[in-house]
């Protein structure tokens, strides 16, 4: 049986300091007030109310001094790996309240470097607070090269310092946030000490040598920290896509329709197994991936997963973090937590192994509300297939359906080829609404495919918040600007407040080129408030990662999880943000902490329009 789940209840009075960052809250704790009967989330939006609002986003990448282009190695043999990067995330890794941003690089294969070009490295830039970002990679140490992939943020030793995880082939890497000589912060590299592997790195091999590699080479994709197990220290879900070595990537023959080798199908290559390494607390992580019930065979015994997108959330609201993976060519996975430090496998008896009755090429994933009271998942799948779209129809027994054509997702989103993919209200109205980054494998897909090309738009649908018929409405340059829209071979895209003004911004990544940086310049007038959230260490995880907040407004109610990973290889920033559209007051916000000793936490008199840190309460 599961452990029951604590509730301390504390009303807690916020005051507002600036337009923009509000104080912490009072230590005041008074009596709870009596639980009430909430309304819907939002009214039901007239016909005039689905025209998709102006809000522009435009490319600040080169003002902000975003210089990143991501190397994805390619040289002409068409191996796999160089279709799959690379992921970004926001992160504050120097805690000074602006967001951070960290891409993602992949490398030049062994023996196939040019000569007169340096070796790619991660990129890390600090956001200066006055809309520029400041290139930091170096001074804080991670200028490493290897064939990165995915990002997940998290502070896994509860010291206040968010840190990382990379993700790549031929190896990962963990990196510790710690002070520097001159009292800054830098990344430490603690991946062997850790216990999860070598880092990420090459033989000193020459080119044939290393084509002619036979042992399959470690190929992670996403990842995500997670404290799966309650004793507030975040533990590492680790994505695994299939088993590859360049040996069997090129002993086969993939051809493409008479234009010479192209790049093989998952569905040519064995599967592997996720990885889910638990947190120790000494700095040390072990390797529970099979006693905790993450390994998923086939027929012949066989690793039947091949992932390559993870979100956790907490669908039964019963306080246990439950991981949901997204699978290129073969089923789903969704793991149940069990709350007894084990999961059960139940994608086919819950609704979301396969989409239509078969299996999809399944990229990025994301969970979010998007009706009062309605949930769903959202995935990315390959090109000439819809979004899938998981609504969860009983949280009780975990029962989901497909609506991705009852809500207007699936025709709109079947021709491109989607990666990343993510839930954000980006006109801040109090619906969230979705936006994926797209782009194909094959550089002359267009030359076999009319209807395809290799560059392709990201899409971004609108929520309109229509109750009788789809949600969701396609935006267009009309009402978002030419920026978004602007084709690139996309891979991962993220989200987070830049500029603090309140509403979200994102970036797009592209493989083999460079990413881009789009402002929210939505000017909508509606009103927003968010939330950034610090665990004590012992009852929740520092980071909160895994919190809940339900917000309440004059009888519109939301709800936000905070997740280390979403969309595809990336995490968006951890702060919830709340559209509150025309309301002016917050009536109260509900957090519910992570852990099973995490309890639950209410704000009153929640001033809008700015940012509320807030930190665990104190145990009575």
């Amino acid at each position: 049986m599961k452990r029951a789940w604590p509730v301390l209840m504390i009303l807690v009075s916020l005051t507002m300091i600036n337009a923009v960052s509000c104080g912490p809250p009072s230590a005041d704790v008074i009596a709870p007030p009596p639980v009430v009967s909430v309304g819907p989330a939002f009214a039901p939006a007239t016909q005039s109310d689905s025209l998709v609002p102006e809000v522009r986003f435009t490319d600040v990448t080169e003002s902000a001094g975003i210089r990143f282009n991501h190397v994805n190695g390619a040289f002409g043999r068409r191996l796999l790996p160089e279709t799959m990067g690379s992921g970004a995330a926001f992160l504050d890794y120097d805690n000074d309240g602006d967001q951070d941003l960290l891409l993602v690089n992949s490398r030049y294969w062994p023996g196939f470097e040019p000569p007169d070009q340096p070796a790619p490295t991660q990129a890390l830039y600090r956001n200066r607070g006055d809309g520029r970002f400041e290139d930091v990679t170096a001074v804080v140490g991670l200028d490493v090269t290897m064939y990165g992939i995915g990002v997940t943020c998290g502070d896994y030793d509860n010291d206040g310092w968010i840190d990382l995880f990379l993700t790549g082939v031929g190896g990962n890497r963990l990196f510790q946030n710690v002070e520097d000589e001159s009292g800054g912060r830098r990344f430490a590299d603690r991946t062997q000490t850790a216990g999860i592997g070598s880092p990420a790195d090459w033989p000193n091999v020459s080119g044939d040598e290393f084509l002619a590699l036979d042992t399959p080479v470690s190929f992670s994709s996403s990842a995500t920290f997670v404290d799966y197990d309650g004793d507030a220290r975040l533990d590492l879900f680790v994505c695994n896509y299939v088993t590859w070595s360049p040996r069997l990537d090129l002993s086969q023959s993939f051809e493409f329709a008479g234009l010479g080798r192209s790049y093989g199908p998952p569905t040519a290559f064995e599967g592997a197994q996720c990885s889910l390494y638990r947190n120790r607390g000494d700095g040390g992580f072990d390797d529970v991936s099979q006693a905790a019930g993450v390994h998923v065979l086939g027929l012949l015994d066989r690793a039947l997963g091949k992932s390559l997108g993870v979100v956790v959330f907490d669908p039964d609201d019963d306080g246990w973090p439950d991981i949901m993976v997204s699978n290129d060519t073969v089923r789903n996975f969704l793991f149940h937590n069990t709350g007894q430090g084990s999961f059960a496998e139940i994608g086919e008896l819950s609704g979301v192994a396969y989409a239509e009755g078969r299996a999809r090429g399944a990229m990025g994933i994301d969970w979010g509300e998007y009706r009062p009271g309605t949930s769903a998942l959202l995935i990315g799948n390959f090109a000439d297939e819809p979004n899938t779209f998981l609504r969860l129809d009983d949280p009780g027994a975990l029962l989901f359906s497909d609506v991705a054509t009852v809500e207007g997702v699936a025709g709109p989103s079947r021709l491109l080829l989607k990666f990343g993919a993510v839930f954000l209200d980006y006109d801040l109205d109090g619906r969230q609404d979705l936006l994926t980054c797209n782009g194909h494998l094959e550089p002359e897909i267009n030359k076999v495919q009319a209807s395809q090309t290799y560059q392709q738009p990201a899409q971004l649908f609108w929520n309109c918040g229509v109750t009788q018929r789809g949600c969701f409405v396609p935006a267009t340059e009309q009402s978002t600007g030419k920026d978004l829209f602007q084709p690139i071979v996309g891979r991962s895209c993220a989200y987070a407040d830049i500029d603090n003004d309140g509403d979200l911004d994102v970036v797009l990544t592209e493989n083999g080129g460079p990413a881009r940086l789009l402002r929210n310049d939505g000017d909508t007038g509606n009103h927003w408030v968010r939330f950034v959230l610090k665990g004590d260490g012992q009852r929740s995880n520092a980071s909160a990662i895994g919190a809940s907040l339900t917000l309440e407004s004059n009888g519109v109610t939301q709800r936000r999880e905070l997740a280390a990973a979403r969309g595809y290889a990336s995490q968006s920033e951890l702060v919830a943000t709340f559209g509150l559209g025309k309301q002016t007051q917050v009536d109260r916000v509900t957090i519910r902490w992570p852990g099973p000793q995490g309890g639950t936490q209410i704000l009153t008199d929640v001033s809008i329009d700015c940012v509320h840190d807030i930190r665990q309460a104190a145990a009575e």
